[in-house]
Parts: C-alpha cells; structure tokens; sequence
C-alpha cells in the first residue's frame, strides 16, 4: 500500500484525468488539509451513522429482552418452535431486500432513503407493542426485516462514498460496534422501560415487554425523522464543506477507487461483484461470524437467566460485556485501517471466540462460564466490520461497491437465521448444542481468514509481476476505469 506522500502525488495525477467529472478546474491541496478535511467529515458522518445503526440493532434484538419480561407467556408460545419462528421470519425477510436496497441507495441517494428506513423500522417496533397473538408477532417482525434489510449494507456504502480504502474500516467498526452499544443500551432501557406502571386502553393495555417496544421504536422514529437535518446526499452536496473541500472530498475518492462516484449500476457491476471470489470468502466469514454476533445479541439475557439469575440482573449483566465488545471492536478496526492489514486480526480474535465457546460447552460454573462470554464477544463482534470493510476495500468501484456490500450482508445474513435455532429451549439450560455450533463456526472463521490473507497476497504477487496486464489490451480510458478491481494496478489489502 501507498503512504500518505503518494497517495497525495496520485491525487493530482488524477484530478488532471477526470477534471472533467468533477466539474471544475484541477485544484491542489497539502497532506495536513486533507486530513483536517477528513477530521471534519469525520464529526459529522460518524456519529449520525453510529446512532442510526445503534437504533437499527436495538429494535432488532429487544425482543430478546421482551421474551424474558413476560412476551413469551403473554402471547402463549413459551413451549415448541413459535418464537424461534418469530425470530427466524426477520432473518428471511431482511436477505432478500438487502442487494435491491443498496441500488435503490445509488439511485436515490442516502439523505432521505436512510432515513426513511429508520422512521419505517421505528414505527413497526413500535406498533409490536401491540400484538396479541404469535401471527400478530411474525407479521411485525417481517416488516421489520423489510426496512432493516437495507440499513447495514446501506450504511456501510454511504460510509464508503467519503471515506478511501484504508479509512474505512475504521469507520466502519465504530458504527457496527453500535450493535455492541444497543446491546448494553438495551439492557438498561428495558430494565427501566419495563418497569413502567401499565398503562393505556382497556383494550390494549401496554405494560412491562410492551413498554420495551413502544419506547424504543418511538424514540427511533424520532431520530430518523430528524436525520436529513444532518445527514448529506455525498461529499460533492455536503453542505457542511465549503466548496474547496467539497471538491477536495470528491476528487481524493476519484483516484482511491479509479471510478467516477457518480457512475450508476449496470449488469456488468453486477457480475462483477457476484463473480469476485474475495467476496465469497468475505461473505462466508460474515456468514460464520453472524451466528455467533445475533445468536449472542438476541439469547444472552436468556443464558444468563439459566445460570439462575432473575431477569431484571440478567439484562443488566449482559451490559458490561456488550461495553467491552464495543470498545475492543473499535480499537481492532482502528489498528486495522493504521496497518492496513484485515484477515490477520479477524483469525486472531475469532480463535479468542473459539476458546471462549469452549469454556462455554465444557465448564460448569456460573462466574467461569459468565467469564467466557466475554471471550466470546470480544471475539467475534470485530468480525461483522471486519469481513464486510474487507469485501468493499476489494471492490473496486462505487457500482461494485454498492452490489457487494449488499450482498455480503445479504449472505451473511443467513448467518443469523441459522443463530435464531442454535439456542432453542429444549437444549437449555446447558445449551451444549448451541455452543458446538458456534465452536466449530468460529474455528472455521480463522481458517476462513487465512485463506483470505494468501488469496490477497498471491494476486498482489501476479499483478506485481505483470500477469494481469493482459486486461488493459485494447481497451480505452473509461473502459479501464470500469474495470475495478480487475485493473492490472489495483492491489487487494490482505
């Protein structure tokens, strides 16, 4: 990879080749305005992505919090496979809309349709508060799949539209350790929401569980409906910038991904992002890694309640634990970006997970067994950022971008409609099978990561000597500009 004096000489490079792209003349800029520039970016983007993702995952996995306030009792299916099905038809619906969202996003663009989302995800959480049988629950929350579908992948392309290949994942980690955060925040709120008098009609009358999906989906609706106050369509309508350092934003992402930002998705993009086999291994590792991250985020509360702790010091029990994940998956991402090296810390802290899953299936002791979820946790929560900021760095392109983002969650994601049956009530409360599942899953991961590591290095190697070359015969300057991550000069980030 290029330092920071290199990239910069590129920069220039480029903004004479595609000045006309940007719409105005070629201006010049120092390494020290870039990054103040990037700083800028960051105090803007970031946090407002964070706390979007944030509510995303808490109105996902409150119903893990629900089931042990008394939702499960109310709704009749405490015994049999009710409300693993409940938890499954999320799972189904979210893969589906995952690819056709991210291209509605590079249609429409972020500003309202990300919104748009987290407004349409709040009122179908807020409206489970209401259900009264267990068909009432599985239509809910397959609504929820339709608008949270789009949210991760979604986020992650918005992300990438401002940030180069080895800022992202960075980034990237702050705001899916959001899911860590929603888990401790979830804790909390549903200590304390559920504690709530009852209140309401006589005929829908909202108390303990219920509170926890009426206020929370309230106060998402909320937040989305103020985002776009904040929110940009891209670097190039970033509002907060000055028109410098919109143009200076917008031509940096030029020469970092060799594409216009502005290209729009054609079927070769598409096959070009079906085809990449980085992004199989990518979305393989997600896949793993998803099982152990929202089996963890929606039966944790349940594991700690079988290690005989009553509900209300169960929820809080989990927040410490969902707070160390947080902080360790931010400082992995960020150490990640500075090295920028991807697979080495995605097998390292997975094999963490498998020691942890380990003590987990073998161990007896409530505090022992408590100590390994931290294991756990702090193992596999960096691997979600990870593995999806490893698919995008490798795709060259925004078009590309956009379709494997999508669909490396979209696959991933069946990740966790396998974690929505690995914990399932007659296996409690040792959970012996859950547990192995996840062992060998996150035993595979390391292998996975491994795998990643030389496949990147072994094609850096053959472009390196040349034997890529042959790709650019022929071809005129925008049809090598399309070729991505197929370009002789692009280099994958192992």
């Amino acid at each position: 990879m290029m330092d920071e004096k290199d990239l910069h000489t590129e920069n220039r490079e480029v903004l004479t080749e595609s000045k006309s792209d940007l719409g105005t003349d070629v201006v010049d800029w120092s390494v020290e305005e870039e990054t103040a520039l990037r700083h800028k970016i960051d105090r803007r983007i970031v946090p407002l992505v964070t706390i979007l993702y944030l509510l995303c995952f808490l109105d996902r996995v409150n119903i893990g919090n629900a089931g042990i306030q008394g939702l499960k009792q109310d709704l009749g299916i405490v015994k049999g496979y009710k409300y693993t099905w409940a938890l499954s038809v999320f799972y189904i619906v979210y893969l589906l809309v995952e690819v056709p969202s991210n291209i509605i996003l590079k249609r429409v663009g972020a500003r309202f349709f990300l919104p748009f989302l987290v407004v349409a995800f709040g009122l179908v959480s807020m409206c489970t508060a209401f259900v009264k049988s267990w068909e009432g629950l599985m239509v809910a929350r397959a609504f929820l799949g339709i608008f949270e579908g789009g949210a991760m992948p979604g986020m992650a392309f918005f992300l990438s539209t401002f940030y180069r290949r080895e800022e992202l994942l960075f980034r990237i980690g702050i705001y899916v350790s959001a899911a860590s955060m929603a888990g401790a925040v979830g804790g909390f709120l549903a200590t304390g929401f559920s504690h709530i008098p009852s209140w309401g009609t006589d005929a829908a009358p909202i108390h303990t569980w219920r509170n926890i999906f009426f206020f929370e989906g309230l106060i998402t609706m909320i937040i989305g409906l103020l985002a776009p106050i904040w929110m940009p369509h891209s670097p190039e309508h970033a509002k907060f910038l000055n028109d410098r350092e919109r143009y200076i934003a917008a031509a940096r992402l030029v020469r970092d991904h060799k594409a216009n930002p502005t290209e729009k998705v054609t079927k070769a993009d598409m096959k070009k992002a079906f085809l990449c086999l980085h992004n199989y291994t990518c979305a393989l590792g997600f896949f793993l890694i998803n099982i152990t991250v929202q089996g963890m985020s929606i039966f944790m509360p349940t594991i700690l309640k079988e290690l005989g702790w009553e509900s209300t010091k169960a929820q809080l029990m989990t927040v410490p634990v969902y707070v160390c994940a947080c902080l360790v998956a931010v400082v992995v991402a960020y150490i990640s970006d500075k090295t920028r090296k991807r697979g080495i810390y995605l097998a390292a802290f997975s094999a963490l997970a498998v020691v942890g899953f380990a003590i987990l299936r073998w161990a007896t002791n409530a505090n022992v067994r408590y100590m390994a979820l931290y294991f756990v946790c702090i193992g596999a929560f960096p691997g979600g950022p990870g593995f999806l900021s490893w698919a995008i760095n490798n795709t060259g392109g925004p078009a590309v971008r956009a379709v494997s983002s999508g669909y490396v969650v979209m696959l991933g994601t069946i990740g966790g409609i396998v974690a929505t049956w690995t914990y399932i009530p007659s296996d409690g409360p040792k959970y012996h099978t859950g547990h192995t599942i996840n062992l060998a899953g996150n035993l595979a991961v390391v292998l996975l990561s491994i795998f990643g590591i030389f496949y990147c290095m072994w094609e850096n190697k053959k472009r390196a000597a040349g034997q890529r070359d042959h790709r650019l015969e022929g071809l005129t300057p925008d049809q090598e500009q399309r070729l991505g991550y197929h370009h002789p000069k692009f280099r994958f980030m192992p």
